[in-house]
């Protein structure tokens, strides 16, 4: 029986802390909103995000979800689109890690899909990807209400751990199920394990290198 050769390559990047030096959730509500407001916000919500750290899951999402409902509830998204892409030339000019950008580029240059999987909003890691030349950039979506202000509120989950597998897995399509495509996937955190050990080849990225992940199925 004639086996079917795998045809596309996608490479699978993680943001914060595999293709950035740091994560950029914060940075970006700072900028947005600037540092006093997005500070109250994380003190009102410390006992939702402690809980969180240590029970995951749910917990972890509802504690995001009161932060970012603290501080966007209510905001047109125009104007998070218009700061995202200020924030954009930030983050290119600064705070990418140069040893997974030249990856990236040799992916791009080999003919390979790129797409970053995240737990940050789709929202400003979007404009980045666009700028990097990535073919699609999925990660935690922020719901609108019908005047395209944002509710505060995420639509479905937090994109990290089982979810970023999900997410793949849907945007790949049928080639998913019947191997016809090969994944390189890059990340740095538990967060990513489930995303390594999915993909065909896996990299840690640990203090900015680039090494092969042996990684368990489960965070």
């Amino acid at each position: 029986m004639e086996l079917k050769t795998k045809q596309r390559t996608v490479a699978v990047f993680d943001f914060d802390g595999t293709l950035t030096r740091r994560d950029t959730l914060l940075p970006f509500l700072r900028r947005a909103y600037g540092a006093p407001r997005t500070s109250m916000a994380l003190l009102a919500s410390s006992l939702m995000m402690a809980r969180g750290i240590v029970a995951g899951g749910q917990e972890r999402d509802a504690a995001k979800e009161a932060v970012l409902s603290r501080l966007l509830a209510g905001r047109q998204v125009d104007e998070l689109d218009a700061a995202a892409k200020v924030f954009a030339d930030v983050v290119i000019e600064k705070g990418l890690r140069a040893a997974v950008l030249e990856r990236v580029q040799w992916h791009a240059t080999s003919g390979h899909e790129l797409v970053i999987v995240t737990a940050s909003p789709e929202l400003y890691v979007r404009p980045i990807g666009e700028r990097l030349g990535f073919d699609a950039v999925l990660g935690t979506r922020l719901e609108t209400d019908g005047a395209g202000r944002l509710t505060g509120r995420l639509v479905g989950h937090n994109c990290r751990g089982d979810e970023k597998v999900e997410r793949l897995r849907a945007w790949l399509g049928p080639d998913a199920a019947t191997g016809a495509v090969t994944v390189h996937a890059y990340g740095d955190s538990s967060g990513d394990r489930q995303l390594l050990a999915f993909a065909d080849h896996a990299y840690w990225v640990r203090g900015g290198r680039l090494r092969p992940a042996g990684v368990p199925t489960s965070a």
